[in-house]
């Protein structure tokens, strides 16, 4: 062993870096904690893996483009409300100007 060691050029951080991961420290309500641990559990995998696949799911399901059956669900939803609104305007009776 030597009797002293140069760490001069040394770097903070894991001995061997994860390819194409990184470490972090979030908080997660407890609930959710649970019920991942209990599927993961269930499923024979591990609950980390669970939520990154969960979290992947979610971020390439809400990047998707409007579908046309989307867009006629949406459609289906708004356009009875829109045209009642239309024709509550057209039935209401016009003010005349006043003569003076």
């Amino acid at each position: 062993m030597r009797a002293e060691y140069d760490f001069s050029k040394g770097k903070r951080g894991a001995v061997i870096p994860q390819k194409g991961k990184t470490r972090i420290s979030i908080f997660i309500d407890n609930s959710v904690l649970d019920e991942f641990r209990t599927r993961a559990e269930k499923a024979g995998t591990g609950y980390q893996t669970m939520m990154n696949d969960a979290l992947r799911k979610y971020l390439s399901e809400s990047d998707q483009p409007v579908t046309e059956q989307t867009l006629r669900q949406i459609l289906r939803q708004e356009m009875p409300e829109y045209l009642r609104g239309l024709t509550a305007v057209s039935t209401r009776t016009p003010k005349l100007p006043r003569k003076s």
